[in-house]
């Protein structure tokens, strides 16, 4: 009696352990059989596979009868099903206001939205380019402790032009706008400092019928050099076409929108942008939602589709992005039928997978390999056969933890 006692008492106690803030239960082993793999986008395709996880690790990929199944695995049957690897979304805002308190909501609500905005559509890696860091740095604190199933999370600072205050943002919120380098240089730094993972500049800012307010190039490059001297990325929001080359010229890393209100981009611009290895994000599905006139609206996506096509074809990277969380448009069919116009499915995996990986310098994602992290998407169908298949998600998986299953 003692003994079972005893034996109760330790089980209560891992229980509880695990249940502390900073003492998330180890990841399970995971074995799942039968699927279709894709280790990357360019690969062929492995059928009746096994894929296993432990430890947050991928520990072996092969045919069902090459691969041994540990006794202590959870068996998950993905009979008809496709795995890739986990999605990145590069353009997010945790700015709605079911994130506000994030430090002490309830983590059963911000895991429920979570899943709406995020983790149903299969991804594990996120860049928020705008948000309260009151919020944001948060809630990244409780997705890291456990408490709330979500993706990895990576921020970014902003800064506006002086007088840039965008329309479509309440006039009563308080920007951070540079009117000279050096107050972009101390902007950047105190971002940096607080933890934050890169920057993002308006390059223009969009001022209604006002002319859009672009942001100066020397401007731009102060807040570059600083972000690059600690090894971090910056982005750019362009409006028009001098955003875009100011952004250029002063070394920013990424496009974070097509510009489709301009004509395609330059000759001159794709020269830089290969030099430069700029990457764009086409943020497509958002250029359905800016005009109410259909015959407008379809101009304004082909020409955005255009501008992705180009730049694709130049050997720019392309990375996806949704403007999730600015837009309501928590589905990514859309998107993937939009950039499906301008590049075929597997070059629209890479962009959610191999390419942000490879720009991110994050050799540890992006494809299904032993050894590397176990951030996986199992799909219901082949996405080979219809590209929206890419928005139908069974499992998602981060670190060999299920963040989200249908």
């Amino acid at each position: 009696m003692i003994q079972r006692s005893r034996a109760a008492l330790g089980v209560l106690l891992v229980v509880f352990l695990a249940a502390l803030p900073g003492n998330a239960a180890s990841p399970q082993s995971l074995a799942f059989v039968g699927a279709t793999v894709y280790s990357s986008p360019t690969a062929t395709p492995l059928g009746d596979a096994v894929v296993l996880t432990s430890g947050g690790v991928i520990t072996a990929v092969g045919k069902r009868t090459e691969v041994k199944i540990p006794r202590d695995a959870r068996v998950i049957d993905c009979t008809g099903k496709t795995i890739v690897a986990g999605f990145w979304n590069g353009h997010v805002h945790f700015t709605e206001p079911a994130w506000n308190g994030a430090a002490t909501a309830p983590a059963t609500a911000l895991e429920k939205h979570m899943q709406e905005m995020l983790t149903r559509w299969g991804f594990t890696t996120v860049w928020d380019l705008g948000s309260d860091p009151n919020n944001s740095l948060a809630l990244r604190r409780r997705v890291e402790a456990g408490e709330v199933p979500g993706p990895q999370i990576l921020l970014a600072g902003d800064i506006f032009p002086k007088n840039g205050h965008p329309v479509y943002l309440p006039p009563e919120m308080q920007l951070p706008e540079a009117a000279t380098p050096d107050e972009a240089s101390q902007m950047a730094h105190h971002d940096l400092k607080m933890g934050l993972d890169g920057m993002k500049l308006f390059t223009g800012a969009f001022m209604g019928d006002k002319p859009v307010v672009n942001m100066d190039a020397a401007i731009v490059k102060a807040a570059v050099d600083v972000a690059h001297a600690q090894g971090k990325p910056v982005f750019a929001h362009p409006q028009n076409r001098i955003g875009v080359d100011n952004a250029v010229g002063g070394g920013v890393d990424i496009l974070a929108h097509t510009v489709p209100t301009e004509n395609n981009y330059t000759t001159d611009e794709l020269t830089r942008f290969k030099s430069q290895h700029t990457a764009l994000i086409p943020t497509l599905s958002l250029w359905t939602t800016i005009v109410p006139d259909p015959v407008a609206t379809a101009h304004v996506v082909q020409s955005g589709v255009d501008q992705l096509k180009t730049f694709s074809s130049n050997g720019g990277p392309i990375l996806f992005g949704t403007d999730v969380g600015f837009t309501a448009i928590y589905d990514t069919s859309l998107e993937y039928e939009l950039m499906h116009r301008a590049l075929s499915v597997s070059q629209i995996l890479a962009s959610l997978t191999t390419n942000p990986a490879g720009y991110f310098k994050t050799a540890n994602k992006g494809r299904v390999e032993k050894g590397l992290d176990a951030d996986l998407v199992v799909l219901d169908a082949d996405p080979a056969a219809d590209v929206r298949n890419l928005a139908k998600v069974a499992y998602t998986v981060r670190a060999g933890q299920i963040i989200y299953q249908k």
